[in-house]
């Protein structure tokens, strides 16, 4: 019997002045993400070279021409060479519009390569928004990009850490509209995302539980209605959807209690209250996976660490954990659907 396909993953470089290249080297030479993907930079081959010389790693850098030539031996990092980085212009720790403009580039190949089937998956680095600004590309940050390159699908996040897992109603936007975004029609939607995206990690009938927006829950309408006017409501028709969903809950304990496995996942109202309960468990542990995008992305929960670029000490954990949740998901699509790489659409 032949052994199970190895998922390719294609690798974005992220912001060339930060850490992302240097975690690369650590995460794609550890013989744990090789035995479950086999991972391809996207990127600029010669600032792969240069982080190899930062981490001193027993690896070489291999530039191929197509993603289905990458391999699984954790001595060579595979590298599409878009080379489009000015080493010698290159400033570590410094926002420049030449890194944008180059982290854009990787996203956009990674992008196009996933969705002509050429690879299985999208797992990103860390990107500088500022730089990215700089090159001219207005986006608030991967999610938003993603969303563009992908034909602009309604799509949600989802911070995994361990066994939370959280989604959110809302993210990159003004607490005063995250209020008014809280509606149940969007709400279901989150609720519908998040239930297909908990299923492809292996849990075939996932219970979500929903946060309230206001202090424990509104308290029955005395610290806010909005529970009682669209959350509630919103959990009744996910519930007759067939969906199975309980709700809402205090944001203060909900999180927690999803943590020791009483939900598969929790539904925030806005980023703020998901996003610090999943890093209170560590912001080098986490991964945010983009729900409800045509292919799958997973990427670090964390920035570009100006701070310890060109020093080799980046913790690579959460990349390990972003490649090695993105081999998993991509491992249940294709024993799902045999030879095809995209996600079956939901009708």
């Amino acid at each position: 019997m032949n052994a199970p396909q190895k998922p390719i993953l294609a690798v974005t470089l992220g912001d060339a002045a930060g850490t992302g290249p240097e975690l690369l080297t650590k995460g794609l030479t550890d013989p744990a993400v090789r035995a479950v993907c086999r991972p391809v930079v996207i990127g600029d081959a010669g600032v792969m070279h240069d982080a190899l010389a930062i981490t001193k790693l027993a690896a070489d850098v291999r530039v191929i021409g197509r993603a289905s030539e990458a391999g699984d031996d954790p001595r060579l990092i595979d590298v599409i060479d878009l080379a489009n980085i000015d080493r010698a212009k290159l400033v570590r720790g410094e926002v420049a519009a030449m890194v944008g403009q180059a982290a854009y580039e990787s996203i956009r190949r990674a992008v196009e390569l996933t969705l002509a089937e050429e690879t299985h998956a999208v797992v990103t680095s860390a990107i500088n928004k500022a730089a990215l600004h700089a090159a001219g590309h207005h986006f608030d940050g991967h999610t938003e990009l993603l969303a563009e390159l992908c034909g602009r699908p309604q799509v949600s996040m989802m911070l995994v850490a361990g066994k939370l897992r959280i989604c959110h109603v809302s993210t990159h936007v003004a607490l005063r509209e995250a209020i008014e975004r809280a509606r149940p029609g969007r709400i279901v939607s989150v609720i519908r995302i998040a239930h297909e995206g908990v299923r492809e990690l292996g849990i075939e009938t996932p219970h979500i539980a929903v946060a309230g927006l206001n202090p424990h829950a509104g308290e029955g309408g005395i610290f806010g209605d909005e529970e009682i006017k669209y959350i509630a409501p919103a959990i009744e028709q996910a519930r007759k959807l067939g969906y199975r969903v309980s709700g809402p809950f205090s944001g203060d304990t909900v999180f927690f209690r999803t943590l020791q496995g009483e939900f598969d996942c929790a539904i925030a109202m806005y980023h703020d209250q998901g996003h610090v309960a999943a890093k209170m468990l560590g912001i080098w542990l986490g991964v945010n996976v983009t729900l409800g995008l045509p292919i799958i992305r997973t990427s670090v929960e964390h920035g570009t660490d100006f701070a310890n670029a060109g020093t080799g000490r980046g913790d690579p954990r959460s990349l390990v954990a972003a490649l090695q949740l993105a081999a998993t998901i991509a491992s249940n699509r294709l024993r799902q659907t045999g030879t095809s790489l995209k996600k079956v659409r939901q009708s």
